[in-house]
């Protein structure tokens, strides 16, 4: 895979469940950085559930940040996207729901990337090259 989209949910005991010691999430981060893939983008789902709150968002940004950056990514070059499939925000358009919200940049090879959406960071990967 060129990509991995971790989902990780805002829910409250749910992100930290994700993150905990033996957590799916961090277990994702592991397994899909050992297998290879380099580049990564997180989607903050359920923001609907914390009433779209940016501290939430921005408390996750933090906590995954830190141990993503343990398993290997740069998180730097992570674009962080705050969703919420079930009504759609952010996904293929940016929210209503998320003023605060100015979007996602990431570093990059070429420099820097900047998008709103879970389309646009889908679509800021950067394919990479085959022998």
């Amino acid at each position: 895979a060129d990509c991995a989209i971790l989902i990780i949910a805002a829910g409250t005991g749910e992100f930290e469940a994700g993150i905990s010691k033996d957590g799916q999430t961090r277990e994702h981060a592991l397994l899909a950085f050992t297998l290879g893939v380099r580049q990564l983008i997180v989607a903050v789902n359920k923001m609907d559930t914390t009433k779209w709150s940016e501290d939430r968002f921005n408390e996750i940004v933090k906590e995954t940040s830190n141990f993503i950056k343990k398993v290997g990514y740069n998180p730097k070059a992570v674009a962080f996207v705050p969703i919420s499939g079930w009504h759609g925000d952010n996904m293929l358009e940016d929210s209503a729901n998320m003023p605060w919200y100015k979007g996602w940049s990431r570093e990059t090879k070429a420099g820097a990337v900047k998008g709103k959406t879970l389309l646009d960071a889908i679509d800021a990967i950067e394919p990479p090259s085959r022998p």
